[in-house]
């Protein structure tokens, strides 16, 4: 049994100019500031004499290539990837880079952020727009209603906690807003 495990699908190449601005600023810390760092340790390590059996230079030799495959993920996801930096010109309807305010049939209201697949974990309220959710929220208005289903394409949405046993969820689109 190997363990290959196929590759991320890609996401889609959106994001907002604040993720932009997060990934370069992770880009920059990890290749003038961390990566030198870890170097200098390396090498200090490596001058202590026998390498293998050295747990400094070995966890050292580890930890940069960590640091090397991010720096090079994060390289070519920066050039792939579209920088939205205004708002849609239809603001009536849910587009990516939406602050979006939806209800549920309980009158319990979240507020919910589309952006790219890059970014999404920055802050709980935000969905990434490959999400299926946000999928459903694209180019709905005020007072649609979007209905999750168990046959989305992709699979069901994960249930982290449900008074009943219902596989259908139905929200109402309450507001819309683009900061």
């Amino acid at each position: 049994m190997s363990r290959y495990r196929p590759p991320r699908p890609k996401g889609s190449p959106y994001i907002t100019p604040a993720g932009h601005d997060r990934l370069q600023a992770e880009l920059t810390y990890l290749w003038k500031e961390k990566r030198p760092e870890v170097t200098a340790k390396v090498s200090e390590a490596a001058a202590q004499g026998d390498r293998s059996e050295n747990a400094e230079y070995i966890y050292g030799k580890r930890q940069l290539r960590e640091i090397d495959g991010r720096i090079q993920f994060l390289s070519k996801r920066l050039d792939e990837l579209t920088v939205i930096h205004r708002s849609p010109p239809n603001q009536d309807s849910v587009f990516f880079g939406a602050w979006v305010t939806l209800e549920d049939a309980t009158g319990a209201t979240q507020s919910y952020r589309i952006v790219g697949a890059d970014e999404f974990d920055a802050d709980p309220q935000y969905i990434s727009i490959d999400a299926p959710l946000a999928r459903a929220l694209i180019g709905k208005q005020i007072d649609d209603e979007v209905i999750l289903g168990e046959q989305r394409e992709g699979g069901i949405p994960r249930i982290l906690k449900t008074d009943e046993n219902i596989l259908e969820f139905n929200y109402t689109v309450t507001e819309i807003n683009y900061e």
